[in-house]
């Protein structure tokens, strides 16, 4: 391929007349949010909703309304700003999920109704004990019911892959004789190959006489790591919908990754001969927003998105990239959101230089966020000589962290701490935060370093017999002062089940723990 040819096909995102358009169907609210430690709160979500329709997806499974009010709150929030994209919920073949889901979609403008049954012989036979014509009525009763509600009904024999196909046959005609829109084939844990889904696609268009009436789909779990694959297979096959999420987040190993098999599509459009409507410059932006709100960081080598996927190191790489980049580059990283350069600013930049370069960075920030970032942005200049693209990132991200919308009282904030410590003997750590307004000031000579000091000291002002579960550390940029990004998880042993995740950022580490562990706190209180 040619630089120009290269250019051209970035340019038009495959918009041939020949190119099937293939319906990108986001879970990451759903399925994503079922990731151990990746819970949202409902700002979060909206903040991600808003995110995701502004990024091209087509369909927003916002969640599961039946099971939680939480659930319910955010479907229903999430229905009223959405303009373009479609507003789902999720709901078992059960007369009050799909009620419940009609109910929290009944603001959207485009809502749609995800209903799911189980039809393999071992979910038939140890989960639902029922025989293969009642699981066809269930789900035919079920998709009338809901057709009643919405009338975009999609429905998924969950753990397809593993039911007998003659059955699924069965199965797929009889529910979108019943009005469904889409019909989804789940491979629910992630079990099947790529010729396996291939296969099974084709079998179904062949054999479903009224497949043309409906859409269908892929939900590709990556146990086996295929799920990428997988979902290829299927649109090779004539699927017209993929379900995936953000940073291929989800249940166990996780989902079909939205930015990996976009891309894929995008770059090798020969292969596929289909597209999708994904603006594909905003992926970047959009992992990053997504990995700061489930405080799940995206690995370095992760396709598309990860740090290191426009990086060449080897000589033989550089030497080529410099003489040709589509020698060792099938897709520039503008095209899916990094920046060409990494512009450097430093204390004598102003707001407006702030404000045109997040911008650029794929921010949308109001005058009050603008202020409030530019405030961080000044105390960092003091402590760092040279401001990075990184860095910009992670002070509007941790502008926009803390649960602003859940903690209205017993908000607690961290000020300020002097420590002593040394290899011989514990710490002695002094810290100021405030509760409600109210000034605590704690002093610890626990732990046997100045985190476990930080940690104790914390537990002692909360009065919460708090367990860390877990605490990372990772540089944003290189150099001796570049800042840290903290994640914890800490946990109430009252209520073991329950962990809540925290984030603070800042050049010195310490100070970065302490701010997640209070961000933390703030969730449980």
């Amino acid at each position: 391929m040619s630089e120009q040819e290269f250019n051209q096909n970035e340019e038009r995102g495959n918009s041939g007349e020949n190119y099937r358009r293939i319906v990108i169907f986001d879970t990451t609210l759903r399925d994503g949010e079922q990731s151990p430690g990746a819970s949202m709160n409902l700002r979060e979500k909206l903040e991600a909703a808003q995110g995701l329709e502004d990024l091209g997806v087509d369909v927003i499974e916002a969640g599961f309304p039946i099971i939680s009010p939480g659930d319910f709150q955010s479907v229903k929030e999430i229905s009223k700003i959405l303009k373009r994209t479609s507003a789902c919920g999720l709901a078992r073949c059960v007369d009050k999920d799909i009620d419940a889901a009609g109910e929290a979609l009944k603001d959207a403008l485009h809502p749609r109704i995800h209903i799911f049954l189980a039809t393999s012989v071992i979910h038939r036979k140890y989960k639902l004990r029922m025989s293969q014509d009642e699981i066809i009525a269930k789900a035919v009763e079920g998709v009338r019911r809901g057709r009643n509600l919405c009338s975009d009904i999609e429905f998924s024999p969950e753990d397809a892959t593993r039911t007998e196909i003659d059955f699924l046959c069965r199965v797929v005609e009889a529910v979108i004789d019943a009005g469904a829109r889409t019909v989804n084939i789940p491979d629910t844990v992630g079990y099947t190959t790529p010729q396996e889904m291939y296969d099974r696609i084709k079998a179904l268009i062949n054999r479903v006489p009224n497949i043309d009436k409906a859409i269908l789909s892929v939900h590709c779990h990556n146990d086996l790591g295929m799920a990428v694959a997988n979902s290829l297979s299927a649109v090779s096959a004539g699927a017209g919908q993929i379900e995936c999420t953000i940073n291929g987040l989800g249940e166990r190993a996780g989902n079909c990754a939205l930015e990996e098999v976009v891309m894929a599509m995008r770059t090798r459009p020969n292969i596929y001969k289909a597209d999708t409507k994904i603006i594909s410059q905003k992926l970047v932006p959009m992992s990053r927003l997504i990995s700061r709100i489930t405080g799940l960081q995206v690995p370095r080598n992760k396709a598309i998105v990860g740090m290191n996927a426009f990086a060449h190191e080897a000589g033989i790489h550089q030497d080529g990239i410099l003489k040709e980049r589509t020698t060792y580059e099938i897709m520039s990283p503008e095209s899916v959101g990094f920046t060409k350069t990494d512009l450097v600013l430093g204390k004598h930049s102003g707001r407006a230089a702030l404000a045109d370069r997040a911008h650029q960075l794929g921010y949308v920030l109001s005058p009050e966020q603008l202020d409030a970032v530019f405030v961080e942005f000044k105390k960092l200049t003091d402590r760092k000589k040279e401001v990075y693209d990184a860095d910009i990132h992670a002070l509007i991200d941790q502008q926009n962290r803390g649960p602003k919308d859940e903690i209205k009282d017993n908000k607690w904030k961290f000020v300020s701490y002097s420590l002593t410590c040394s290899s011989e003997g514990s710490p002695k750590l002094t810290l100021a935060l405030t509760h409600r307004g109210e000034v605590v000031g704690v002093e610890s000579e626990e732990g046997d370093g100045p985190i476990h000091a930080a940690f104790w000291a914390i537990r002692k002002a909360s009065d919460l017999p708090l367990i860390m579960k877990e605490f990372k550390i990772e540089a944003i940029t290189g150099g001796p002062d570049a800042q840290g990004v903290v994640i914890v998880h800490l946990q109430d042993e009252r209520n073991p089940e329950k962990v809540f995740r925290g984030q603070g950022v800042s050049t010195d580490i310490i100070e970065a723990g302490m701010i997640a562990m209070v961000n933390a706190l703030n969730r449980m209180s």
